[in-house]
């Protein structure tokens, strides 16, 4: 029988690498070498609040909260449900933004320009009506500054909860400074460049948000059904009560909660605390962050 010091490496690099796969994709080793690797001027300096954000385990349950955040938008769940093939494709779709992500906070900027158009090339084709007959455009700016808040509010929230080194008040709105550069290049008019900014931002699209039948269905599929193998289930439950928990609770009286999810609000941050520290654990770092000087802003 192996040796118990030589047991656990093999299990950390086993599920390391399967969490990557979901997360990345079949090329993820590939992807961050290419993207950490490749020399050239970048977007973000290495001391930049959006790369301790990004980088952190923490953006599992911030990611999560998002989505869940995002389908309560009817307009923006009507495209989503129509266009992104979302229960058809869910690990093409995380791995697409994951990569758009890392492209854009950690890859050189003639990459991370790419990657913005690739996008405002989809959106641009994402067109159609709500089940309420409300005409829409991916690209229309307001819809892509709604997509734009929630990421930013859940991401920084997860982090400020769950992050290794939470940022104090300045790191706050430089990370909401970082997100906004992204977000203009996307097509945002006018995006939130402090914490107070994204708070109110959010407050402003309240009316405008409601549950229906899409965002039920998102939720079921995400917090009841995620397609995931058995010895997963478990530490996904622990996830996603920890990105539950992180919604405003307006939010999360919106969303139909499956009786786990439910179960586990209570000790929510305990799960949360133990599910990160338990992907920091599994997942190799990142490579080193050379000192590259960032580009001119975008």
């Amino acid at each position: 029988m192996p040796e118990p010091p030589r047991v656990i490496p093999r299990l950390r690099k086993r599920a390391g690498e399967a969490l990557l796969r979901r997360v990345a994709g079949p090329a993820a080793h590939e992807k961050r070498a290419r993207i950490h690797g490749t020399s050239g001027p970048r977007w973000f300096g290495p001391d930049r609040p959006v790369r301790v954000v990004h980088a952190d385990a923490s953006m599992y349950v911030g990611g999560l909260a998002a989505l869940l955040l995002q389908s309560l938008h009817p307009v923006a769940m009507a495209a989503v449900s129509a266009h992104s093939g979302f229960q058809g494709d869910p690990w093409g779709r995380l791995q697409r933004t994951s990569t758009f992500l890392a492209v854009t906070t950690f890859g050189r900027a003639e990459d991370a320009e790419h990657a913005v158009l690739r996008v405002r090339h989809v959106h641009e084709r994402v067109v159609g009506t709500t089940p309420d007959g409300v005409a829409y455009r991916a690209s229309e700016p307001h819809l892509l500054a709604w997509v734009h808040a929630a990421e930013a509010y859940c991401f920084l929230r997860a982090h400020q909860r769950y992050g290794r080194c939470p940022l104090d008040p300045a790191g706050e709105d430089g990370y909401v400074a970082d997100m906004a550069r992204v977000a203009r290049r996307l097509g945002v008019e006018r995006p939130p460049e402090s914490r107070a900014e994204l708070v109110a931002c959010l407050a402003g699209y309240r009316s405008e948000l409601r549950a229906t039948p899409e965002s039920h269905a998102t939720a079921r599929y995400l917090l009841a059904s995620p397609p995931l193998p058995k010895p997963a289930l478990l530490p996904y439950a622990l996830l996603a009560a920890a990105a539950v928990e992180l919604l405003p609770p307006w939010a999360r009286a919106s969303l139909p909660l499956p009786l786990t999810t439910r179960l586990l609000l209570p000790a929510a941050r305990v799960g949360g605390r133990a599910i990160t520290a338990a992907i920091r654990w599994a997942i190799p770092p990142l490579p080193p962050l050379e000192a590259r000087p960032p580009s001119p802003s975008p």
